[in-house]
């Protein structure tokens, strides 16, 4: 077993928890409308759930407004449904084969709400980060220890793992600095 497969490995982990967190900051709604705030809403369709973009055309017609237009007419009762028990702080208003959802001005509270969770998914972030880095460290112990490298590939290994360990986390310390601005600037 060659080592850049493990440090690849661990990389590809690190990168994963990051767009993981970056996919997280933009369901936070900034009193801005955008399609990822309502697309993963599970509905109850045609016996299954099904994520609410695998039913419906999900736009923005400005930017205080989400407008669903279902590609079965059928389905507007349900998705009206499931976005009230999404309890995503949005209520739907019904017009035709449309619901349209007009986002709430956004008070200082709720914003420092918002800031709260935001943080809470940063940490989220940064804790698979580190399982990437342990899991990583561990299974180049394992080879060390099987003779497969060295003492000194070793530490090298781990020093490199431990630079892009320091890299993803400052990218979610970035990203998380960038949603705080843009929550407070509203």
């Amino acid at each position: 077993m060659s080592l850049h497969p493990i440090i690849s490995d661990t990389h590809v982990k690190m990168q994963h928890a990051i767009e993981h967190a970056l996919h997280e900051f933009s369901s936070i709604h900034t009193g801005k409308a955008s399609p990822s705030m309502v697309e993963g809403i599970s509905v109850e369709a045609y016996g299954s759930q099904m994520r609410l973009k695998e039913v419906a055309a999900i736009t923005t017609p400005d930017s205080r407004t989400i407008q669903i237009q279902p590609w079965d007419k059928s389905m507007v009762v349900p998705i009206e449904k499931a976005i009230q028990t999404a309890n995503i702080g949005i209520n739907p208003s019904v017009d035709g084969g449309l619901i349209r959802l007009p986002l709430p001005e956004l008070n200082r509270e709720r914003r420092q709400e918002l800031v709260k969770v935001a943080h809470q998914m940063a940490e989220e972030g940064r804790i698979s980060v580190r399982h990437a880095r342990r899991d990583g460290l561990e299974a180049l112990k394992k080879l060390q220890k099987s003779g497969e490298i060295s003492e000194d590939d070793q530490k090298r290994y781990d020093k490199e793992i431990q630079a892009e360990t320091d890299k993803a986390i400052k990218e979610i310390g970035d990203h998380l600095a960038h949603k705080e601005q843009e929550l407070l600037s509203l």
